[in-house]
Parts: structure tokens; sequence; C-alpha cells
């Protein structure tokens, strides 16, 4: 479990406010006061977190720092939520950060529909989502958010994928092409494929969604079951070239009239010797121009 503790090192990559500015605003205004470890080393829980992430919105939005060093916690906190929930100039990833650290449902929901208002549903996981959740992964490894935190996010990203495809409410044609997806035994991390599934769908295709973690048995007989046209799979786990290759390999045999597009980071060395009917693809726009119709 991550701890609460916060680093003013931490706080300066998490708001963008530089630690020397940090310092003075605490010195002169006392806006933030740390905590002290048993070792006098000094800390920031995480309403020090959220005060300065408001903080932030306000100055982004002409608030002079004297002005806000006069408001207390809850003024400032609703000044912040007037200025940043419906501003047109920015503050989307503030809100979406104070939501993950508060885990505050009301302003993620609040936030992600004002996304979609300006850029529509597939803009707003490509442009906004996505980038935050590389965001996120530097976080948690950082060890300034806990897994608790990230499965919360994670999940509210998921839910909304799969609502936005169940709203599509649309019915392929008889001979539309059939996309199958699917992840690798082990790889659990399934936002980018059930977004995958959402964007074929839209576009036309019949998309035969498997999942997380199919077992590599099973696929010979689904893929004889499905006659896909294309298959889409991918994984985030760390894995060594030798592997990658087998894994592939033994895939492009299952399927040698198919492409098959292997999404996320492939190991550096082997994208030259895949084989012929894999195609490597290296973000979410590249695979939706690849398979977009005519």
């Amino acid at each position: 479990m991550a701890t609460e503790n916060y680093s003013i090192k931490d706080l300066e990559k998490l708001s963008g406010i530089k630690a020397h500015t940090l310092r003075i605003w605490e010195k002169r205004y006392g806006i933030i006061k740390p905590g002290r470890t048993d070792t006098n080393i000094r800390y920031y829980g995480n309403e020090e977190l959220k005060k300065i992430l408001n903080i932030s919105l306000l100055n982004q939005h002409g608030y002079k720092i004297s002005a806000i060093s006069e408001m207390n916690d809850e003024e400032i906190a609703e000044k912040a939520s007037s200025v940043g929930l419906f501003s047109q100039n920015g503050s989307t990833d503030e809100n979406l950060l104070l939501s993950l650290i508060d885990m505050d449902e009301q302003l993620f929901n609040i936030t992600f529909s004002g996304l979609m208002m300006k850029r529509g549903f597939e803009d707003t996981i490509i442009s906004s989502i996505f980038p935050f959740f590389h965001r996120i992964g530097i976080m948690w490894q950082a060890g300034t958010i806990n897994p608790a935190q990230e499965h919360f996010f994670s999940n509210l990203i998921r839910s909304k994928i799969i609502m936005a495809t169940e709203a599509l409410n649309k019915h392929p044609e008889t001979n539309a092409d059939v996309a199958l997806l699917f992840l690798p035994e082990g790889e659990l991390h399934e936002i980018g494929l059930l977004f995958y599934n959402y964007a074929l769908r839209a576009r036309g295709y019949r998309t035969i969604y498997l999942g997380q973690s199919v077992p590599h048995d099973s696929l010979y007989r689904v893929i004889t079951i499905c006659k896909p046209n294309l298959i889409v799979t991918g994984m985030t786990n760390p894995i060594t070239s030798k592997d990658f290759m087998a894994f592939s390999q033994q895939l492009c045999e299952f399927a040698p009239g198919l492409n098959i597009y292997f999404t996320g980071p492939i190991p550096a060395g082997v994208r030259d010797i895949l084989p012929s009917n894999a195609r490597s693809v290296k973000d979410l726009l590249s695979l939706m121009q690849i398979t977009q119709k005519a």
C-alpha cells in the first residue's frame, strides 16, 4: 500500500508548480504546512496535495497567490470547483487527478462529461484518458498513489467504454469483417483492448471479444469457430524477446492467412523479424487508421 506522504518534489510533479515556488509560498504565505517524520524529514499529506492542486487551478485562472492566501480551505476548494469544472481552458488533468486521489466519482463524471461534450467519446479516450493512464503509471511506480486508487479509476473508465459500446446499438452487415480480440494468459489490463473493441464496432466490424488472460491452447479452436478476418492482441507485462517471438510465431501459425495486430510495447530487436502476417501497432490511432474501412 502506498503511503500518503509526498515530498515537495512529488508535489512539483503532480501539480506542475516548481518546488522552489512552493517553498516560497509555504514560507511567505503559510499556504501548506508540512509534517515531519521521526527522523525530521518533511512530508505532505493528501490534504496538502489537494490544496496545492486547487491553488494551481485558481492561479491558472488569474487569481494571485496573495489573494488565495487570504482564503480558507473551504473557499479555495469552492472557487477551484467553480472555475475548474466548467472551464474551457484546461484544468482537466487536475480534475482527473483530484477525482483519483479523493476517489470522487461525481467529480470524475462531471469532468468526463465535459470532455465528451467538447471532443466526443473516442477523442476523449485517446487524447485525455490514455495519456492520463500513463501519468497514473508513473505515480504508481513512485508510490504517490495506491493500488486501490488505480483500480477505482480504471473501473470507472472500463465502465464508460462498456456503456459506450452498448450504446452504439449498431448491427454489423451480414458480410462484415470479423475481428477477434483477446489478451494472452497472464495479461489482465484490458482497458486498451476494450477500447479497440468499441472502435472496431463503431467502424462496422463484427467483434468477438474474449477479454483478458485467454489460455493459448484454446485459441486454435476459437479461430476455427469464429473465422475472423483479423486478430488484435497485446501485452503490458514485461516479456523477453525470446518469449515474445515464441508467442507471436505460434499465434501466426494458427492463422497464417490473417493479419494479427500486436499492441503495446514489443521487445527491442524483434520488430524486423516478426512473422509475415504479424503487424506491430505502436498506438491506438495507428490501429484505427490501419483498420479504417473505406
